[in-house]
């Protein structure tokens, strides 16, 4: 017979990812060492973005200049629709 049963301690000791499933509820798998998710969710080595990312500044779509000018925009728009609704 094996020690299956009495060596598994250890591993129900250890940290779990936690991250949340398609099913709402939280991953059960260990986590990787030093880290906080397991290797499927992030905790694997090199996973994630490599550190000055060029290709997330693409387009520059979601800049944080590009989010407040098109806020600008849509609060003069609202003004003016606001005023064209006064002048009727």
């Amino acid at each position: 017979m094996s020690d299956h049963i009495g060596n598994t301690g250890p591993m129900l000791a250890s940290p779990r990812c936690g991250a949340k499933t398609r099913f709402g509820g939280t991953c059960r798998s260990p986590a990787v060492n030093g880290r906080k998710r397991c290797r499927m969710h992030g905790g694997a080595q090199g996973s994630g973005a490599p550190r000055a990312n060029q290709n997330a500044c693409k387009h520059g779509l979601f800049t944080r200049d590009a989010i407040a000018e098109r806020r600008q925009i849509q609060a003069l728009l609202g003004e003016a629709r606001k005023l064209l609704n006064e002048m009727k």
